[in-house]
């Protein structure tokens, strides 16, 4: 009943603010209500308010006691959402699938995949020393084991 409650009042927040989308969201024991949320544009502190407020000022604490924690996907968290990789575009990824690692940056991301290209140094086809050659990989989303953005200074 009380997830139920929570839920709606998620939702309902979260169809207030289409360019918000869930990433995670939990009731641990002692009702700690946890909900992790990412942005088409990020997230800021407002945005993390707002659906704090949308939970927590339509629950009454006389009937039921409970913790609230919002926040926003952190930027070392693995990337679980399609609508997360549209907002990395060109950045660095290190992407793992059942058989292969990679790591590139994100030069495309559609409704099935992901496209990552690298460059790597290699032998020359013919006579001495190394080229430098543009690799490419499309992988699809059902195949990332995880994926992370690289977070670079």
């Amino acid at each position: 009943m009380f997830k139920t409650t929570v839920e709606n009042l998620l939702e309902a927040a979260l169809n207030d603010r289409p360019d918000l989308f869930l990433i995670d969201f939990s009731i641990e024991g002692g009702n700690q209500i946890k909900v992790v949320v990412d942005g088409d544009n990020g997230v800021l502190v407002e945005d993390c308010m707002f659906i704090s407020r949308a939970i927590e000022h339509n629950l009454d604490r006389e009937e039921q006691d409970f913790s609230l924690d919002v926040m926003s996907a952190g930027a070392t968290s693995p990337l679980v959402h399609k609508r997360q990789y549209k907002r990395h575009l060109n950045r660095t990824l290190k992407v793992k699938t059942a058989s292969d690692k990679f790591e590139g940056t994100l030069s495309s991301a559609s409704d099935e995949n992901i496209t990552l290209v690298w460059k790597v140094r290699e032998p020359k086809p013919i006579g001495k020393g190394k080229v430098t050659v543009t690799k490419e990989a499309n992988i699809a989303y059902k195949d990332i084991v995880e994926a992370k953005v690289m977070i670079k200074f």
